[in-house]
C-alpha cells in the first residue's frame, strides 16, 4: 500500500481483493517474532521494514506462493537464507 500511495484506484484495488476475498493476510506477528528477528539481523544493512520482514515470514511459511510487489528489495530478501522468493511483478 505504501509504494501505491501516488495510485489510490491500485490502493482501492487491493482493498476490493481483500473484501472479496481474493486476497487474504492470514499472519499473527506474535508467532514468529523469532524468525522475524533473525530475518532483521540478517538483513540489517538492507532497511528492511516491518512489512518487508512479515512479507519474507509468510513467505517461508507459504512457500508454494509468490509475493506481489513493486520494491526492488525484495530481489535481494532470501527464503530460509537462500532460496530466492517467487516475485509477481504488475506492469507499470
Amino acid at each position: 500500500m505504501y509504494l501505491l500511495a501516488r495510485y489510490p484506484r491500485a490502493q482501492d484495488t487491493i482493498l476490493e481483493l481483500i473484501q472479496n476475498g481474493a486476497l487474504s493476510v492470514a499472519f499473527r506477528l506474535e508467532e514468529s517474532l523469532a524468525e522475524l528477528r533473525k530475518l532483521l539481523q540478517k538483513y540489517r544493512d538492507t532497511p528492511m521494514s516491518l512489512a518487508d520482514v512479515c512479507i519474507v515470514r509468510m513467505a517461508e511459511i507459504h512457500d508454494r506462493h509468490g509475493v506481489l510487489t513493486l520494491d526492488s528489495d525484495f530481489l535481494i530478501y532470501r527464503k530460509r537464507g537462500r532460496t530466492s522468493l517467487t516475485l509477481i511483478h504488475p506492469a507499470a
